[in-house]
Order: structure tokens, then C-alpha cells, then sequence
């Protein structure tokens, strides 16, 4: 069934993003999409292709029928409907676990 409502973004995220070409500049990933448009985004977000190689970065594989990319050399896997929607890097946890929760306990000194 077709949603019929006008509210703006909606035929945005409807719609499946597939990546037909993936390049870099300095400070970004661009994706091209099979609809035309054009995705920039910040690589800070995504660390390992930050620090990856321009030959790292350039060696990433459209998969899925353009519904994700992967570099093999770096072992990044991402979903190109997670970058529609503004979904990070979220392998941080896993890279940098707390060593603890528990909260600071006091000397005794007053």
C-alpha cells in the first residue's frame, strides 16, 4: 500500500538507496545513488576509513545490489540506508569497552 501523505522526507526514506560509485576527497565519502542524488559524509564519522589509505579507500566492493559497501583491507562494512539516515560509525563501543561502570569510591578524607 502507497502512503499517500505529504509530509516532507517521507518518499526519502521510502525510497531503497542503492550506491552505484563511491569516491573521497580529504575530509569526505561520497556516494552516488542509482536515483541521482548524492551523499557527502564526514569521514570522522567512520574512523578506520579515516585513518585507511587513499589505496585502502579506493579498494571498496558495492555490495548487495548497492545496498552496502565493504573494504575488505580495513574490515569496514557499511549499510547505505544507515548513511540516508544519519547512522555513524558504531563499532566505537566494541574498539574502546569501559574498563569499568562503577562509580569512583571515595578516600574517607573529608
Amino acid at each position: 500500500m502507497r502512503n499517500s501523505s505529504k509530509e516532507p522526507g517521507m518518499n526519502t526514506l521510502a525510497t531503497k538507496a542503492i550506491a552505484t560509485d563511491v569516491y573521497f576527497d580529504c575530509d569526505n565519502m561520497w556516494v552516488q545513488l542509482a536515483d541521482g542524488r548524492k551523499l557527502g559524509v564526514p569521514l570522522v564519522y567512520f574512523p578506520r576509513l579515516l585513518h585507511a589509505t587513499p589505496t585502502q579507500r579506493k579498494n571498496c566492493i558495492i555490495s548487495g545490489g548497492g545496498t552496502g559497501l565493504h573494504w575488505e583491507d580495513i574490515d569496514e562494512d557499511i549499510c547505505v540506508q544507515s548513511l540516508i539516515m544519519g547512522v555513524g560509525d558504531r563499532t566505537k563501543s566494541r574498539l574502546h569497552p569501559r574498563t569499568s561502570t562503577r562509580k569512583p569510591t571515595h578516600s574517607g578524607r573529608r
